[in-house]
């Protein structure tokens, strides 16, 4: 896609609040446990799981929550807070890792509000602290559109980084997956962990395809997955003693003004990252996350999502206007399918629109999936399964595997035009409904 990032960093504007929004962590009943007006720390609880009151959200920054926003039934949209000129941090205290046990892990992580950014296979959602798990994964690498490179968001980060995989390798046993064109000494040679190293197109970066390669799930285990900013941030804790949530992420897209890493803390305005970048803010859809499984917000009003690395905006298309339609020949726009002329030119880059190009149709293209879904599933036939809601089909054909993410580049290539990830969630939180 256009818009590729260069691998330089600048400095976020200055955010006049940040916010935690509970709709980031899937599974997570909040309980607010702040009022408006009151002072709170970096690191200090905002809200916890209703049905795991040990597992806390903390915010970012310390200063005042000025906002919970509320929506129907009175749902917790967002906590807001402003941000003090001096930042102060709860103090953890900083700790040897490799003198502590698995479970003192655990409860540090607990406690500093870290573990909340662990999720689980089964399901996809917001791991559970009483779970046994059989092993910890990390992907190193994104392999995404735009999305980015990890190894130049670890310069300078690979002491806490290592740090952080030996404090996951306490819990259980720790696998690190990298790609084989990363060349970082910190990745490569990372220690107290099982590395294995992929190659190949998107999807080889998801850690869904990561584990079903190495050691697929099966029913009645748990797998934990984390995310390497996640990782950087549990070694910031142990060797700083405090809740450091300072991140690099990417702003890109062909509607911005040179693309480029950002310097950030998590939950910030995304005015405050994007704005007076654009290079047009009418007709532009404006992505929190990446063009896969991100989603369409604006910039007024809106914050990095918990585990956003990225803000992608692309031409939304609803201004363009095209003679003759599809029937058209084109050769500046991609085609999977190869419906348009532009594959002979060998193009390498495209400016890919937010438009669907058709409406929904209610059928299911037998392989077209499988040319993008390198797990060694039946993608067709689980959809199938899980709009039926047949749970023994679901099982069987290995719903206990995926993640909508997993169906993010399925969904891109549907020509019935399917909500796959909407269809995966639905199915995911109903087996879980079922088997609770």
């Amino acid at each position: 896609m256009a818009g590729q990032p260069e691998k330089k960093t600048v400095s976020a504007g200055a955010s006049a609040s940040y916010a935690l929004c509970p709709d980031d962590f899937t599974g997570v009943t909040p309980k607010i446990v702040v009022k408006e007006q009151q002072n709170v720390k970096a690191g200090e609880a905002l809200f916890i799981d209703k049905n795991h009151p040990e597992v806390k959200f903390v915010s970012p920054v310390s200063g005042q929550v000025t906002a919970v926003n509320r929506g129907a039934r009175r749902k917790v949209m967002s906590i807001v807070v402003a941000p003090e000129e001096k930042q102060n941090y709860v103090e953890f205290g900083t700790k040897s890792v490799q003198s502590l046990s698995g479970q003192e892990v655990l409860s540090i992580l607990l406690e500093a509000g870290l573990f909340g950014f662990f999720r689980q296979r089964p399901y996809d959602v917001v791991a559970s602290p009483s779970d046994s798990p059989r092993g910890i994964f990390v992907s190193a690498f994104d392999s995404k559109p735009l999305a980015p490179d990890f190894e130049y968001v670890l310069e300078g980060n690979e002491l806490d980084f290592q740090t952080g995989l030996s404090a996951l390798a306490k819990i259980a046993p720790t696998t690190l997956g990298i790609s084989a064109k990363q060349s970082a000494k910190a990745l490569k040679e990372a220690k107290n962990v099982d590395l294995y190293v992929f190659q190949g197109a998107h999807p080889a970066g998801n850690v869904g395809v990561q584990i079903n390669h190495i050691r697929p799930v099966n029913k009645g285990e748990v797998v934990w997955t984390v995310d390497p900013e996640t990782v950087i941030f549990i070694g910031r804790l142990f060797n700083k003693g405090i809740v450091d949530m300072t991140r690099t992420i990417v702003l890109a897209g062909a509607e911005v003004n040179d693309p480029s890493y950002v310097k950030v803390v998590a939950g910030a305005e995304l005015s405050s990252i994007a704005g007076g970048r654009l290079k047009r803010t009418e007709n532009v859809r404006i992505i929190n996350g990446n063009v896969l499984t991100g989603k369409k917000t604006t910039l007024e009003n809106s914050w990095l999502g918990a585990f956003s690395n990225m803000i992608t905006v692309i031409p939304e298309g609803d201004d363009v206007n095209e003679f003759m339609g599809w029937i058209m020949p084109r050769f500046n726009q991609f085609s999977v399918s190869r419906s348009f002329f532009s594959w002979l030119r060998c193009k390498k880059e495209f400016n890919i629109d937010a438009r669907i190009k058709g409406s929904e149709r209610h059928m299911i293209m037998s392989n077209e999936y499988d040319k993008v879904f390198p797990m060694d599933i039946y993608p067709e036939y689980l959809i199938k399964a899980i709009i039926t809601g047949n749970i023994d089909k679901m099982e069987a054909y290995g719903i206990y595997e995926v993640a909508p993410e997993d169906f993010a580049l399925c969904e891109f290539v549907d020509s019935s035009k399917l909500e796959l990830q909407r269809i995966v969630r639905q199915g995911l939180d109903n087996l879980r409904a079922e088997m609770a």
